[in-house]
């Protein structure tokens, strides 16, 4: 499953998260390749452990603390700690293959689902289009800027080179609560439907009853196949 994630941030927190990546030290992006080649890419990102990231990490934390949505799709257990990038012309991240388990702060997250944040809007850069491979046919990406695209981990994926202007991203990766994907979309779809008929009126006992059980039987599903 891909999504699409409206105003993950909304666009105060996108102009709060611009301004502290204005004032950050950014390093090259090829010292955190670890085993891939250093030529998978050539952008720059910020540091890890700096104050700049982790003060942007819990802007992006908190918005997806809210996020019904995300919650729903990804059934998250842990996040790892969200990171930055910066793409100017020339600069590129060629086809590669998220890495299953990530260690930060002494803590194992397996990527099961991948997620990038758009932090520029795609008219202020030409090129840089996160392309996500597909057996059919390749996904382009290109979002407006407080946008979210959620995706499997194991799809290979590129960052098409910027041709002018420069793109500024947050990525991460989630470890869910439910490992098979399968099992995920199914209460992803499911849960959706169930918001769909909550919004709407129950117009007898018997619709309001039946919500009941549908309800009943999505947690029950969750309860079933969770590892929390």
């Amino acid at each position: 499953m891909m999504l699409h994630l409206k105003s993950v941030l909304t666009d105060d927190e996108v102009a709060a998260v611009r301004n502290i990546l204005a004032a950050a030290e950014w390093v090259d992006g090829r010292l955190t390749s670890g085993t891939q080649s250093a030529d998978l890419k050539r952008n720059r990102q910020l540091p890890e452990q700096g104050a700049a990231c982790q003060q942007a990490q819990q802007i992006v934390l908190s918005a997806l603390r809210r996020n019904q949505l995300f919650f729903s799709a990804a059934l998250p257990g842990k996040i790892s700690p969200p990171l930055f990038s910066w793409y100017e012309a020339g600069d590129y991240l060629d086809d590669h293959v998220d890495v299953a388990l990530r260690y930060s702060g002494g803590e194992r997250v397996r990527g099961d689902l991948s997620c990038t944040l758009f932090l520029s809007e795609p008219d202020s850069y030409s090129g840089g289009e996160l392309v996500i491979a597909d057996a059919w046919r390749d996904e382009v990406v290109k979002l407006a800027a407080g946008d979210m695209v959620l995706y499997p981990a194991n799809r290979v994926h590129r960052v098409k080179p910027i041709e002018a202007g420069a793109r500024q991203a947050c990525f991460f990766w989630i470890e869910s609560m439910v490992r098979s994907a399968e099992q995920r979309d199914l209460l992803f779809e499911m849960d959706r439907n169930l918001m769909q008929l909550r919004a709407e009126p129950a117009a007898t006992a018997e619709a309001r009853a039946a919500l009941l059980g549908l309800t009943g039987v999505y947690h029950n599903l969750l309860r079933q196949w969770a590892d929390s």
